[in-house]
């Protein structure tokens, strides 16, 4: 029997109807934590659902609901190093990885222990870190989705400081010297709505900083080297790499036009190559757009119902 894991619940989100998270193992031994959540009535099938870099699954509560009410079973889960799965240095608050490999054992991971759990068809959803690496796992050759829609995957990074040249050869010799654990920089303390640069929604930038506030072990913070040498790694893999033109199934990416935390072209790029790929871009719209304002959200959701009809 599965071992039952906490969900952290604010007044701005509460924890959806019937949803239980479980800790499972991950590749390695890790202990991870992933949440599902039931739909109401007979499921028109399920969604996983990858958030990304520093979102734990408390986030995506508004979202589940959206989707629950569309008939699908919801499955979310914390990458390992954020969230409450467990963490992958002594300063819990960098978020770090050693390359893709373990990310994408886990993923694999997950699907195994929830499958029989999961009607179909199934549907994966990745924001961001969460849109690279699911596309980097049906590239890879997982199997069992019947389609997949990203939201403003990384599937280039927004670097200004240096070319991309010298952060690429840079990352990987600190991560290969044993240095990767290092800050690539250190954010000054304390954000404010006036200058964020994910979301032009007040009320879901107060839930989103008013739930770490409350529950301070869910917050993560500045990225490692280390970190930086996998997405690197991860976008060029899926811009070149031979995985993406042979996917079959439909991915729809949807970006937002006036992202400033990844690279559209990247996105355009990787699309270009998708056999049975589609590209929308928001207009307007910042990163995180599933906290976004309702206009943005529901040009969003207008693309997941498209999709979701066609399998």
């Amino acid at each position: 029997m599965a071992e039952p894991a906490p969900l952290r619940a604010t007044a701005a989100a509460p924890i959806p109807a019937g949803g239980m998270a479980e800790w499972y193992g991950g590749a390695g031994g890790a202990r991870l934590r992933a949440a599902l959540f039931p739909t109401v009535g007979a499921p028109r099938g399920s969604v996983v659902l990858s958030p990304g870099r520093t979102e734990p699954i408390e986030k995506y509560f508004e979202t589940v609901e959206t989707l629950t009410s569309r008939g699908f079973a919801v499955l979310v889960h914390d990458w390992r190093g954020q969230g409450l799965s467990q963490r992958m240095l002594p300063d819990h608050l960098l978020g770090h990885a050693r390359g893709s490999r373990d990310f994408l054992d886990d993923y694999a991971t997950l699907l195994t222990a929830f499958a029989t759990r999961l009607p179909k068809p199934r549907i994966a959803l990745g924001h961001s870190m969460g849109g690279c690496l699911t596309l980097l796992a049906l590239a890879s050759g997982q199997q069992g989705f019947s389609a997949a829609i990203l939201s403003a995957p990384m599937l280039g990074l927004m670097i200004r400081r240096v070319p991309i040249g010298v952060a690429r050869s840079l990352s990987a010799v600190l991560a290969k010297v044993g240095l990767g654990g290092s800050p690539v920089f250190r954010s000054p303390a304390g954000q404010d709505f006036e200058t964020n640069i994910v979301t032009h929604d007040r009320a879901r930038w107060d839930r989103n900083e008013a739930q770490i506030a409350a529950w301070p072990e869910l917050a993560l913070g500045d990225p490692t080297w280390g970190w930086l040498d996998f997405a690197l790694r991860a976008t060029k893999a899926l811009q070149t790499g031979p995985g993406v033109p042979r996917l079959t199934l439909p991915v729809t990416l949807v970006i937002a036009g006036e992202d400033r935390l990844v690279d559209n072209a990247g996105a355009r790029r990787v699309a270009s190559r998708l056999p049975n790929g589609r590209l929308v871009e928001i207009p307007g719209a910042y990163h995180e757009l599933l906290q976004e304002t309702d206009d943005v959200r529901a040009a969003f959701w207008r693309e997941f119902d498209e999709l979701a009809e066609r399998i």
